[in-house]
């Protein structure tokens, strides 16, 4: 295939503001680059973007572009997964957590641009996780969670977030401090390990989340593992302030109010339905679901 032939598809959430013209830029770094005129799909409400990758395959893209938040990201990777097309990152969310925890310059819209036509390849792992309620198999990237912290995604006042970006979460998150831990149990790669009363269970392939908090220390998003963490704050009122100790002490010390585990497979099965939320979006509430890695199953290019 001759360079020229090559082209982008670029998948864009129409609904995300920046204040950069991305058509303009596209078009820029596609001739610069000696490739075709890119492919322009708009996401939808009804469709945030499985839809659109599957479209820009279709019409033989070389390369998919995911410009918008982390949704808009987890969409085009759920599709391109397990292929050879890499995916490149204009990141215009709000989160924006993978660029993030890859080490990209969030506000650099050029350069993303050139990475992403230009850039180096590389291949993370992802995450399939499946519900039984409702039955529903999605994809992650970043972070998953059970409990509070999906809670805080679903009590988020979208308003404010456009205004105060990622503070927007601490609202929520102070507003939902008080509630009731709920019984879990978690088995990873078959074992149980938990099976009590908690406040959230957060499964990782990255480690930072909303405000660049690093709540898996350990975590890589190439290390064919997923890192979980078991919250579950004394009664009291300085419970939580135990959760923030063992997050910052990364766990080490023998308080069970933040619990730290490693593994292949992890089956989290509540008592009642709670909320759930993948890479920082609300899903709805379930009380089962079960994830499996997938490692080196996407690549990217930046």
């Amino acid at each position: 295939m001759t360079q020229n032939n090559k082209r982008a598809a670029i998948i864009i959430n129409p609904a995300k503001p920046v204040d950069v013209d991305v058509r303009a830029l596209a078009a820029k770094h596609c001739a610069e680059n000696g490739w075709g005129e890119p492919i322009w799909l708009e996401t939808t409400k009804e469709d945030p973007g499985v839809g659109q990758a599957r479209e820009a395959l279709e019409q033989g893209a070389d390369m998919v572009i995911a410009a918008g938040g982390d949704g808009t990201v987890r969409c085009v990777a759920e599709v391109l997964s397990g292929g050879d097309v890499p995916m490149g990152l204009l990141p215009f969310g709000t989160g924006n957590l993978l660029a993030r925890n890859l080490g990209m310059d969030v506000t650099d819209f050029d350069g993303a641009m050139a990475g992403a036509l230009a850039g180096t390849e590389r291949k993370i792992d992802v995450v399939r996780a499946v519900r039984s309620d409702p039955d529903k198999e999605q994809l992650f990237l970043v972070m998953a969670g059970v409990g509070y912290d999906a809670t805080i995604m679903a009590d988020t006042n979208e308003d404010l977030k456009d205004k105060v970006g990622w503070l927007a979460y601490v609202d929520a998150g102070i507003r939902n401090l008080p509630g009731k831990p709920v019984k879990a149990t978690v088995v990873i790669d078959g074992k149980t390990v938990v099976r009590r009363g908690v406040r959230s269970v957060m499964i990782g392939n990255c480690g930072k989340v909303q405000g660049g908090l690093e709540i898996f220390p350990d975590a890589k998003v190439d290390d064919g593992l997923m890192d979980v963490a078991v919250l579950a704050p004394h009664h009291g009122r300085l419970g939580w302030l135990s959760v923030l100790a063992g997050i910052i002490g990364k766990g080490r010390n023998k308080d069970t109010s933040v619990e730290y585990f490693q593994g292949k497979t992890v089956e989290v099965t509540l008592e009642h339905n709670d909320d759930y939320q993948l890479d920082g979006d609300h899903e709805g509430e379930g009380k089962h679901v079960r994830m499996t890695i997938e490692p080196a199953a996407l690549t990217l290019r930046m």
